[in-house]
Parts: C-alpha cells; sequence; structure tokens
C-alpha cells in the first residue's frame, strides 16, 4: 500500500518515502518511525509502543528516539516548532495528524476475490467523532474485542489486527480496502461521543457487490460504555452468525448447481436445513454430501450431515430411526476428529446424544459449544432446552432468553419460544406455558412437534377449544405420531411433568396404549 500526504507518498512495499515523485534517502529505523506513525495517524503512538516496534525491545535511550522522530520530521520538511505534520504529546508520545489517502501501489487495477473459498471478513478500525478525545481508544477498542471473538467462530476467515488496522486513516472506501486485503466482507463503524451520549453504528458489507450486510446502531449513556461494548459483540456475532450464511446462500443459488464449492453447497444446504420438511431435509443432505465429496476435510459439512440425520429420526421421518441416529453420531464424531473447537460441530455432537435420550452426555457437548462460543444463540437455545429436560429450569430460563435476545430473527427462533413453553410447563405455570406455545407454534419453520406443545399446554392450561384445535392439527400433519413420540423426543426426567403432559395428550386422543412415564 501506499499512503499519501501532502505531496509526499510512503511506499511500504518498497520501503520509500517518495516527494514529488523523487525518492528520499531515509535510514531503515527513520523509515519504520515515519511509517508506524503514519499508519496509526488516528491515535497516539507512545514512546514504549514505538521503541516496542522499531528497536524491537532493545535497551535505547530516550535522546535516541527524539532524534530519529527529529530526522522523520526534518524528512518531511516539518520541526518541533511546528510540528505540522508529526506532533509531540508531552509525557506520552506521538501522533501523525496530516491528511491520509492509501492506494494500492502504482494504482493497479483491484484484484478480483476469489468466488471459492471460505468466507472471510476484516474487522476496520472504527472511526471516532466528537470532542471528547478520552474515549478515542474506544474507537480501536471494539474492533480490536470483535477480531478476537470473530476468531473462536471457526467457519470464517479472519484478517488479523495487523493487517485491517492499516487503515487507520486511510479515506479509501471499505469495499476497496477489503479487495486490498483479500476478503469477502468488511465490518466497519463509527464511535461518537457528544455531551453524555455515546453512540456506534456498525455496518457488514460484501466487498464483491458493495452492498450492506447487515447494520445497527448502539446508543446509551457514556457511563455505560462496557455494557455497550458487551452488546455490540454479542450483536454482531450473532448477526455474523444468521446473516453471512444467509448471503452466501443467496450467492450460491446464482452459480447454479454444476458450479458450487464446497462452501457454497454447505451454505445452501443451510438454507434447506432449517425448512424441516422431509423435502428440504434430503435436499441439504444432498448439499452436505457434496460438500464432504470436495472437501473431505470440512468439519461444518460433516456437522451439516449430523444435523440432517438428527432431524430425519427426531421428526420420524424414517423406517430406520437407529439408523439415523447413528449416522447422527458418526457424522459428528467425523467433524470433530476434524476441528475439536468449532461450537456448531458440539452443538450436533451435543444433539446426537439428546436423541439417545442421554441428557447428561447432551448437556456437556452444549455447554463446551457455548463455551467456545458464548454468544452462540443456538447452541444457548439447545442447552436450555436440555436443562429444562434435566430439571435446571432457572438456568434454563436465562440461556434461552440469552439467545432470543442474541438471535431474535433465528431461523430456531420457534424451538426458543417452544423451551420457554417447556420451562413455564415444568414449573407449574400453565398459563404462561400456553402463551409461550402459541407463539412458537404459529413461528415460521414451527414443525409439528410446536403444535403438541401447544396443544398441551393450552390443556394444561385449561384452555380445551385451543388445545383441540391444535390436537386436530397434528393429526391432520402426521396422524401417526403418539404420547410414546412425544416423550421419547423430549425425555423429560421429571416424573410430575413427564406424568401431566402424557395425561394432557391422553385426554386430547394421543396414543394411550403408548404411553410410558419412565425416562428413555
Amino acid at each position: 500500500m501506499i499512503y499519501r500526504f501532502e505531496n509526499f507518498e510512503l511506499d511500504l512495499a518498497r520501503a520509500e518515502l517518495r516527494a514529488g515523485g523523487q525518492r528520499q534517502l531515509l535510514e531503515s529505523r527513520i523509515f519504520e518511525v515515519l511509517a508506524l506513525l503514519v499508519q496509526n495517524g488516528e491515535r497516539l503512538v507512545s514512546r514504549d509502543e514505538l521503541l516496542a516496534s522499531v528497536w524491537a525491545g532493545r535497551v535505547v535511550t530516550e535522546d535516541t528516539l527524539y532524534t530519529a522522530v527529529k530526522s522523520a520530521r526534518r524528512a518531511l520538511g516539518d520541526d518541533g516548532r511546528t510540528q505540522r505534520l508529526i506532533r509531540t504529546i508531552h509525557g506520552r508520545g506521538f501522533r501523525f495528524v496530516g491528511e491520509v489517502t492509501v492506494t494500492s501501489a502504482a494504482e493497479p487495477p483491484l484484484p478480483a476475490l476469489a468466488t471459492e473459498s471460505q468466507p472471510s471478513i476484516a474487522v476496520l478500525p472504527f472511526q471516532f467523532t466528537g470532542r471528547a478525545r478520552r474515549f478515542e481508544m474506544f474507537a480501536e477498542a471494539i474492533p480490536h474485542e470483535l477480531i478476537a471473538e470473530l476468531a473462536r467462530l471457526r467457519w470464517i476467515l479472519v484478517t488479523a489486527r495487523g493487517s485491517s488496522f492499516r487503515f487507520h486513516r486511510a479515506g479509501l472506501a471499505i469495499t476497496d480496502a477489503g479487495r486490498m486485503l483479500g476478503v469477502r466482507y468488511c465490518l466497519s463503524g463509527t464511535v461518537e461521543v457528544i455531551g453524555r451520549k455515546l453512540a456506534v453504528t456498525v455496518e457488514l458489507v460484501h466487498v464483491a457487490d458493495d452492498c450492506v450486510v447487515w447494520a445497527d446502531r448502539y446508543t446509551d449513556s457514556i457511563d455505560n460504555v462496557h455494557a455497550v461494548r458487551d452488546s455490540i459483540r454479542a450483536g454482531v456475532l450473532s448477526a455474523i452468525e444468521l446473516q453471512v450464511p444467509l448471503h452466501e446462500a443467496a450467492r450460491a443459488r446464482l452459480l447454479g448447481t454444476e458450479n458450487l464449492d464446497a462452501w457454497s453447497a454447505f451454505h445452501l444446504g443451510l438454507q434447506h436445513m432449517y425448512r424441516f420438511n422431509p423435502v428440504d431435509n434430503a435436499a441439504a443432505e444432498a448439499l452436505f454430501e457434496r460438500a464432504v465429496k470436495l472437501n473431505p476435510e470440512f468439519a461444518r459439512a460433516h456437522a451439516g450431515l449430523s444435523f440432517t440425520h438428527f432431524q430425519t429420526a427426531f421428526m420420524r421421518q424414517s423406517n430406520d430411526v437407529a439408523g439415523e441416529t447413528a449416522m447422527a453420531r458418526r457424522s459428528a464424531e467425523r467433524g470433530l476428529e476434524i476441528d475439536l473447537f468449532d461450537p456448531f460441530v458440539n452443538f450436533t455432537m451435543g444433539r446426537s446424544f439428546w436423541l439417545e435420550g442421554d441428557i447428561e452426555s447432551g448437556l456437556a457437548w452444549l455447554q463446551r459449544a457455548t463455551t467456545l462460543s458464548p454468544n452462540y444463540a443456538q447452541g444457548l437455545y439447545s442447552r436450555a432446552l436440555l436443562e429444562t429436560l434435566s430439571g435446571q429450569g432457572l438456568e434454563a430460563r436465562e440461556h434461552v432468553d440469552l439467545a432470543q435476545r442474541l438471535s431474535p430473527l433465528d431461523p430456531l427462533l420457534y424451538a426458543m419460544l417452544g423451551t420457554r413453553a417447556f420451562s413455564h410447563i415444568a414449573e407449574g405455570n400453565d398459563a404462561e406455558a400456553a402463551d409461550w406455545a402459541e407463539r412458537a407454534a404459529h413461528s415460521p419453520g414451527a414443525h409439528v412437534f410446536m403444535a403438541i406443545i401447544a396443544a398441551v399446554a393450552h390443556s394444561l392450561a385449561g384452555n380445551e377449544d385451543l388445545a383441540t384445535e391444535w390436537a386436530a392439527n397434528v393429526h391432520r400433519r402426521n396422524p401417526g405420531l403418539s404420547t410414546e413420540d412425544f416423550l421419547r423426543a423430549f425425555p423429560i426426567r421429571s416424573a410430575v411433568m413427564r406424568g401431566r403432559i402424557a395425561k394432557a395428550l391422553a385426554r386430547l386422543g394421543f396414543d394411550d396404549l403408548a404411553v410410558s412415564t419412565q425416562s428413555t
């Protein structure tokens, strides 16, 4: 990259400073001092940082440092009195204050991004506006924290801070910065402080077509700065988990099935997977199989296969439920062999134990998934459900509420609402359970088990007309579903809760003969 200011060009690739196109002779350390200041023009560079970066920790006197800065100024026609470009912040360090633009070397055409490969993202420095300069470091702290958090997702490549933070005072379009970094997505933002009010705007852009995929604004009192940071981290991670796969799937559809690479096949498979019907589930399975064939070491594609086999077994969409259950476990295990630290892979492993009624083991894997990624909404919801089934109601309520706050448009939102209903049934709050179950059953994508939960909750709450309507809905959609099927799908540990649900299902005309109040 070339940094341009006044009539100067700072060419990092050639390690040159040019004035009016003419190369200026600089010692290497003077060039490094100047480069460090120019690249970080939005902030103060401390004396310690200069010493650590330029002199690599060697013991040098402060006179040596100040002499180097003086030489850098002289090369720019600046001096310690006017400080036109390099300003001294007494007792703290130095700051470059010139207006800078950044371009690629020799202005070549910007390179096209690869159409095949794992999704990638760069978090650019946030821009600060306002007079309260003491909060300026907040604009650097947020993207730094986001880079660390995004790196935990495993499925998206994250550009290191050392590269993305070169665009501090770039004056460069976000999409151009993304192309120069070779990423598919860029996350940028602004931090504004006016009086006691803090406002942070965050924007996710797809580089190739220069479109905004997602944006949000966070506002609060400056006194709540740390709470705002937490909200931004949680909101960004949830948005990327949801919005990037949706955008990738939309792009994949335009490629045509014959041109799909492994990642495109995977993201298109996700869209089919969340529709919860046999046709789409089979389409998702075929796409995940294709992704695995193209890249056998693709951990998330194996996890996707585990999810589709889970769905087939859970929804009883096959006569070989035991075989589908075994495939859900084997696919999750293969994903773990490849990447033990991917939250989605751990999530599918936990759900495979759920299929077998082993709530304790399933919960342990889901706890691991949410430890690896604390803002993983689907992991939190599934953890909450198994906590409810195992009798940990209070913890379950906290986790499912957090999941809903993190991902209010999640494709599994209906399941989050259903889990909330379950948690109220467990506590005997039947009226609240009925309200939540009604919302769950009416939510987009809700499968037939949500209708059963609604029927049960209304029956327990004394709303027999609504309970009968939902029971009829279940019988129309899947006449073969019985009480035993429901209790196998949700292996409730509490004998009291199990008994109440079984009696409600018996009143509603489900297969009483299949009732078992024993844990499976």
